[in-house]
C-alpha cells in the first residue's frame, strides 16, 4: 500500500472530526462523546442542566432529591409546631425529636461504664445531701474511681453536676419517645398523656435540688432549652390528637406550667405532698370540667 500524502491524510481528519459551527470556535460532540446529564453543563450555554436538589426556577426552593427525607407535616402543623421527624412506630403519632438533650461523645466502653458509675455516685450523692455539698473527692470514692478520672472527665462541680441533669434527661427523653407504652409509642394520646405526666412528677422530684438551683440561675432559659421544647412538642402533638381543634401548642404550656422546680419544690418540701398525691391531683386536673 502506497503512503498516504500529507493532504490525504488531513482529508481524512477532516472526515473523523465533526465540523465547527461557524461563529463559534467550538466543536460540535458527535458519536461516542458523552451525553450532558442533570447538573452537567448544557452545550454552548455555559449552564448547568438543573438536577433533583436544585432549586426550581422561579420559586428559590430546591427540588427534593433522592436521600432527601419526606415531611409529614399535617399533625405537627395543626399542634402549631415545626415538623422534623416522626417516631418511627408503625402507626406511632408523628414526634418532633429535635432538640434533645446533648448527646454523649462516643467513647470506649471503659470510659463510658466509668462515666457511668460517676454519675450514678453523683446522683446519689445529690438525694441524700443535695447538690450544695457534693464535692469531687466524694464522688470519686463513692464511684471507686480515681479523682485524677474524675476531675479529667468533668473538670469541676458544677459541670458534673449539668452532666448529671442532662444524663437523666437524656434517659427520659428515650422513655417517653421510643420507650414501651404506656409513656412511650403504642398506646392511645390519652393514656400517654396521663403516662407521661406522672413519669415527669418523678423525673422532677428525683433531681428537685439540682432543677430548682438551675431555674434560679436562669429563671427564662427553662421554656428555651432543648428538654423543655423536647416535652412541649410531645405534649402538644398528644393534645392534637386528642382535640384537633385546640390550640395544642399553647395547651402544651398550659398543661407543663404546674411541673416548673419552684412549685414542684414548694408542693413536696413545703406542703410535704407525695409524688402518688401529685400524680393524683393532676390526674383531676385533665379530667376536670367546669358545671353544665
Amino acid at each position: 500500500m502506497s503512503a498516504k500524502t500529507p493532504e490525504e491524510r488531513r482529508q481524512e481528519g477532516a472526515r473523523e472530526t465533526p465540523p465547527t459551527p461557524p461563529g463559534t470556535g467550538k466543536r460540535t460532540p458527535g458519536a461516542g462523546d458523552p451525553t450532558p446529564g442533570a447538573g452537567d453543563p448544557t452545550p454552548g450555554t455555559g449552564k448547568r442542566t438543573p438536577g433533583a436538589g436544585d432549586p426550581t426556577p422561579g420559586t428559590g426552593k430546591r427540588t427534593p432529591g433522592a436521600g432527601d427525607p419526606t415531611a409529614d407535616t399535617g399533625n405537627l402543623s395543626a399542634a402549631g409546631l415545626t415538623p422534623s421527624t416522626r417516631d418511627l412506630t408503625p402507626g406511632g403519632p408523628p414526634l418532633d425529636l429535635l432538640p434533645t438533650a446533648g448527646q454523649p461523645t462516643p467513647e470506649r466502653a471503659d470510659a463510658a461504664r466509668n462515666r457511668r458509675k460517676i454519675l450514678d455516685a453523683a446522683a446519689r450523692i445529690v438525694a441524700e445531701v443535695g447538690p450544695e455539698a457534693v464535692t469531687m473527692n466524694q464522688v470519686a470514692h463513692a464511684s471507686g474511681i480515681g479523682v485524677g478520672t474524675v476531675y479529667r472527665r468533668f473538670g469541676d462541680v458544677a459541670q458534673l453536676l449539668w452532666a448529671l441533669l442532662d444524663d437523666r434527661e437524656r434517659q427520659f427523653q428515650q422513655a417517653y419517645m421510643s420507650g414501651p407504652p404506656p409513656l412511650g409509642p403504642g398506646a392511645p394520646a390519652a393514656e400517654r398523656l396521663s403516662a407521661f405526666f406522672d413519669a415527669l412528677i418523678d423525673r422532677v422530684i428525683e433531681q428537685r435540688e439540682l432543677l430548682l438551683a438551675a431555674q434560679a440561675a436562669a429563671p427564662s432559659a427553662r421554656y428555651t432549652s432543648g428538654a423543655y421544647l423536647a416535652m412541649h412538642t410531645h405534649v402538644a402533638l398528644l393534645v392534637t390528637q386528642l382535640r384537633p381543634e385546640a390550640n395544642g401548642a399553647l395547651l402544651a404550656h398550659l398543661l407543663l406550667a404546674p411541673f416548673s422546680p419552684s412549685l414542684m419544690h414548694h408542693l413536696t418540701v413545703e406542703r410535704n405532698l407525695s409524688a402518688e398525691e401529685l400524680k393524683a391531683g393532676v390526674a383531676d386536673l385533665l379530667t376536670l370540667t367546669g358545671p353544665a
